[in-house]
């Protein structure tokens, strides 16, 4: 739908629609703020929430057979 179509339909309402559709237009509007509004994520903020073992890397038990 072309801007022009959008607004020969507005046009077209009547006012107690009109009304609404300027609510909602409005509710769209600070929707789309709040995504842009997002906020930037901080280097290092997991830091020490993993914690990896010293043997993380040596072969698991389950695998003895195969080695």
């Amino acid at each position: 739908m072309s801007d022009l179509d959008l607004y020969n339909s507005i046009i077209a309402l009547p006012e107690n629609l009109k009304e609404e559709v300027s609510d909602f237009v409005e509710f769209l509007k600070q929707k789309a703020e709040k995504k842009a509004e997002k906020k930037e994520r901080v280097y290092g903020y997991a830091k020490g929430f993993f914690i990896i073992p010293p043997d993380f890397d040596e072969p698991l038990d389950v695998f003895k057979d195969y080695m």
